[in-house]
């Protein structure tokens, strides 16, 4: 885990230029480098979505702590999974690109002593921004190294103070079908939803991530607001969060509610796992050639492995 923070009274990330004022405000602060259905894998080099290339690439100083470096930009904004806009990964940043996120607001409830609304400029302003750069690991079997920017989801919950009754924090994606075409199907239990036990969202890896490569999130990879779960697989970290709610039981999921028996409420990365339509135990990084070792909760384990101690992984899967 990388976390480098950004002081909050920095210009907003849609402000910087993309890659050479980035830089400069790399070295500023001194930052050392820190879905899911049976659809076929496609090729490891998406292909451009017309006028979205960028100046931004992977930069050699930008690892994780494994010395993992990032992943491509153009990698990470045209190979995406968002069921709500297109099951083509590569066609979801031209199906998304006129996507309005702004205004944006999200409710903050349930068990909790301090109910909420918050907006975008209050997730930016009200809490310090960070650097994270986080291994991410799709279910389906590829990977990316994601420099988000965002903080922990723990800073939120415990301003909102929550009940002695709350055990799990459940989370909404926007519902608008109008704008997600995806949404249009009947075949899916929209809007997406996810959930997480308590004592995962108060681990400072889980993040709710406003950025990425110091720019404002992309319609594509779930702008304005959306988790990061980097010991999870990918589908758990939920787009365009909208409702932010704490609960007594286990709430239902997405995935969950489709396939039980694939996509269980933990989905833990579980090189071992044998439950699985597909192997586990080795991913594509995307924008490079071959595969590598999959490793538990993602590399994470001596971060998060004492949350699950006792419990079969391939049983809370």
């Amino acid at each position: 885990m990388i976390i480098n923070n950004i002081n909050p009274n920095t210009p907003k990330s849609s402000e910087i230029t993309p890659e050479k004022e980035y830089l400069t405000r790399r070295r500023f602060f001194g930052r050392a480098g820190a879905m899911v259905a049976a659809a076929t894998l496609a090729a490891c080099a998406p292909k451009l979505v017309p006028g979205a290339e960028t100046t931004i690439t992977s930069i050699p100083s930008l690892v994780d702590e494994l010395g993992n470096k990032a992943t491509n930009f153009t990698y990470i904004s045209n190979y995406n999974n968002y069921y709500e806009f297109t099951t083509d990964k590569e066609a979801v940043a031209m199906v998304s690109s006129k996507f309005a996120t702004d205004p944006w607001t999200v409710e903050v409830g349930g068990l909790v002593n301090n109910p909420v609304t918050l907006g975008l400029e209050d997730f930016q302003k009200k809490y310090t921004q960070s650097e994270r750069i986080y291994r991410h690991r799709c279910v389906e079997g590829w990977s990316m190294v994601i420099p988000w920017l965002g903080f922990s989801l723990s800073d939120l919950l415990r301003k909102v103070e929550p009940t002695s009754d709350a055990k799990y924090v459940a989370f909404e994606t926007v519902f608008r079908p109008d704008a997600m075409v995806g949404q249009e199907s009947s075949f899916y239990p929209w809007p997406y939803t996810e959930g997480l036990r308590m004592d995962e969202a108060m681990n400072d890896l889980t993040t709710l991530a406003t950025g990425i490569y110091g720019k404002d999130l992309l319609p594509q990879n779930g702008a304005p607001i959306r988790l990061v779960v980097p010991w999870k697989y990918g589908f758990k970290s939920i787009k365009s969060i909208v409702k932010i709610t704490l609960t007594a039981e286990e709430p239902p999921t997405f995935w969950e509610t489709i396939a039980p028996q694939l996509y269980g409420f933990y989905s833990n990365v579980n090189p071992d796992q044998t439950n699985s339509i597909r192997l586990q135990d080795t991913e594509r990084r995307i924008g490079e050639s071959g595969r590598i070792p999959t490793l538990l909760y993602n590399g994470y384990e001596k971060l998060v492995g004492s949350t699950y101690a006792g419990m079969d992984l391939n049983e809370y899967y």
